[in-house]
């Protein structure tokens, strides 16, 4: 087995958190905020509820603030969106658009089984 990369383990997980958050945040500050304006919008509960937890959980992911938690609840949002947008139109996410929903998901799950890690706020409180 491969293992130059075992003594970078922390600064890949930390990499990972950070953007794994960092894109997320975008997702709520679009449908909060409008910005990046794009053609689409959510409307109604998504909007403020999903929005909410994108972005305020995106920005706690991404510093490593209250992580595992915010990590769990971003998880299960994603598997809700998943369910509700795309899990009802075909089985496989590849056919029915699901696969960053899915994706998001599992990353979510670990990174709330694993905490906040190097390089966060919380790991220096």
């Amino acid at each position: 087995m491969v293992s130059f990369m075992k003594q970078y383990e922390g600064q890949t997980y930390a990499l990972m958190r950070i953007f794994a958050g960092f894109l997320f945040l975008w997702h709520g500050s679009h449908k909060l905020l409008n910005y990046p304006t794009l053609e689409w919008t959510a409307g109604g509960y998504v909007k403020w509820v999903a929005g909410g937890i994108e972005l305020v959980g995106g920005v706690l992911i991404m510093i490593g603030l209250f992580t595992a938690p915010a990590a769990f609840l971003a998880s299960g949002l994603m598997a809700a969106a998943y369910w509700m947008s795309h899990g009802t139109n075909a089985f496989f996410p590849l056919l029915n658009g699901g696969e960053l929903a899915v994706l998001y998901c599992f990353v979510f799950l670990y990174i709330s089984s694993k905490g906040d890690g190097m390089w966060s706020v919380g790991g220096k409180r």
